[in-house]
């Protein structure tokens, strides 16, 4: 019996949808130099009940919705961003749906809107799902998933 692991190769970008978002074909950059997934904020807040309430994205983007997101169930923890300082943020955990499948994801909430990708898969969440990246690639689902779509036209 063969217990190979099956793994997936992917590119250094593609899309993905936070369906308990609502978010649908959102920019990610794989970043296997980062341990913790991350996702762009505008807005991140603590009512009065100890509740987290978040903005995902911004009005720059194209998904953006403007809701609030409440969550009753989220951690912090120090992060080290790509400047090298470290800030305490937020986490949530969640689902996305990437590469055809639904996977668990923890993101760590942040500002990202002087970045070019509103969403950073990291190294934690590439290795638990066996992702192999090939820095060659680009948008590899997303351009496999449109040419399927206009096939069936």
């Amino acid at each position: 019996m063969d217990n190979k692991i099956e793994q997936t190769i992917i590119g250094r970008s593609d899309k993905a949808d936070f369906p308990e978002f609502g978010l649908k074909r959102i920019n990610v950059k794989v970043d296997s130099g980062a341990y913790t997934s991350a996702i762009h904020c505008c807005r991140i807040s603590l009512s009065d009940t100890n509740k987290l309430e978040v903005i995902f994205l911004d009005e720059a983007d194209p998904n953006y919705t403007g809701k609030i997101h409440k969550f009753r169930e989220y951690i912090t923890k120090k992060v080290r961003s790509s400047n090298g300082m470290i800030e305490e943020r937020f986490i949530v955990s969640t689902k996305i749906r990437f590469h055809e499948h639904l996977h668990d994801v923890n993101l760590s909430l942040t500002f990202r809107g002087d970045m070019r990708f509103p969403v950073l898969l990291g190294r934690r969440f590439l290795t638990k799902n066996h992702f192999i990246i090939n820095p060659r690639l680009k948008d590899s689902l997303h351009k496999k998933l449109v040419k399927l779509n206009d096939n069936k036209l």
